[in-house]
């Protein structure tokens, strides 16, 4: 990843910030904001929590974003509905690509899963095309995967 720091550096450093918060809207938030403030090249980062029926605006840093997502509908409902991690290396030619902040060009989504149903997505947007490859996917997914071994199963909704 493009980062200030190693990507192993910077899933030691996240791992050592939620080590000692339980609360899972916490989790979510310090993990947006340590993302955004040491990931170069990003302009929102954050979450939607999925509350039974749709993804529900949660935790996130950057421009105001959309407040309610379907599943399905553009990357993130795509990815809920799929249960697996989609990068979008230009949004414009996503079919349904749901426009939040006009200046992403970029996307990677990828599925928050307890027991194999889906809790939220995680959603890292650029300004920049093709931002998002396979080292950023596999760097951001063993965040993620971070994040879920400190829910500990806990539900966010």
């Amino acid at each position: 990843m493009m980062i200030h720091a190693s990507s192993e550096s910077l899933s030691a450093d996240l791992a050592a910030l939620l080590s000692s918060e339980d609360h899972p809207i916490t989790l979510l938030a310090n993990t947006a904001a340590y993302i955004y403030d040491n990931v170069e090249r990003l302009n929102w980062v954050g979450f939607y929590l999925f509350d039974g029926t749709e993804l529900i605006l949660g935790p996130f840093s950057g421009k105001p974003a959309c407040t309610r997502i379907a599943i399905g509908s553009g990357v993130c409902g795509t990815a809920a509905q799929k249960k697996e991690t989609i990068v979008v290396p230009d949004v414009d030619a996503f079919p349904g690509h749901i426009v939040c902040d006009s200046n992403s060009r970029s996307e990677i989504v990828m599925p928050l899963l307890q027991n194999g149903e889906i809790i939220a997505v995680f959603d890292i947007d650029s300004p920049e095309l093709s931002r998002f490859g396979d080292k950023e996917k596999a760097g951001f997914e063993k965040i993620r995967d971070i994040l879920m071994e400190r829910l500990g199963g806990r539900r966010i909704l």
